[in-house]
């Protein structure tokens, strides 16, 4: 008999990735089973597109996990992956629109910022009065360099570089569901690292 899940979460949320490891392998496939990918998206998108991103995910939030009793880490872990589920799709059906680009890029600012100004909200119009527009940009490259390497590659690709879904599924070497779900999940991380607009400009005159 193995390790009950009690303990294998105790030591999950601890660190022990190893304990981390069982409980996605106990409880992944099922999940995995339950996604929902109708026909039209199958050339483009996977589960396992699905559960790579998820398991990602997974192992850069266990440490803020919190049990609510039995079935809480697979319900966790489900509800991990129907959100990249829908990014993808939605993302994918984006892509089906004509421009133009949902992407917002403020007049005369470079990708950078016009970035920076997508995550935080704000415009960059006149520089910042805690920080200049190289500063920002500093800012936000050590933001990226935190992020895991596909998330930081994805981001990079599509945001910075200006690429379009296919151009980077193909210069990823990766599905075109699974860039998109890269990406979202990168730009979720750089809202929580780059935090809100107050961390750029302050309140005074």
């Amino acid at each position: 008999m193995g390790p009950s899940e009690e303990s294998l979460l105790s030591k999950a949320t601890g660190g022990d990735q190893d304990a981390l490891s069982v409980l996605l392998k106990r409880h992944g496939p099922r999940v995995a089973r339950e996604l929902s990918i109708s026909d039209q998206y199958h050339a483009v998108l996977d589960t396992d597109d699905v559960m790579q991103v998820t398991f990602v995910e997974v192992f850069l939030n266990i440490d803020r996990f919190c049990t609510q009793g039995g079935g809480s880490f697979p319900a966790w872990l489900r509800t991990i992956a129907q959100n990249n589920l829908r990014d993808a799709i939605r993302a994918l059906e984006s892509e089906k629109r004509p421009p133009p680009s949902r992407r917002l890029e403020p007049a005369g600012e470079d990708s950078s910022l016009a970035l920076l100004s997508d995550l935080a909200g704000v415009t960059f119009s006149t520089p910042s009065r805690r920080a200049s527009r190289e500063e920002l940009k500093s800012l936000l490259e050590a933001a990226i360099k935190d992020l895991p390497a596909d998330y930081a590659r994805a981001v990079r690709l599509f945001d910075l570089e200006g690429c379009t879904g296919p151009e980077v599924a193909t210069a990823m070497q990766r599905s075109a569901g699974a860039v998109h779900m890269l990406r979202a999940r990168a730009r979720d991380r750089l809202r929580e690292q780059l935090g809100s607009s107050s961390r750029f400009f302050s309140n005074g005159a």
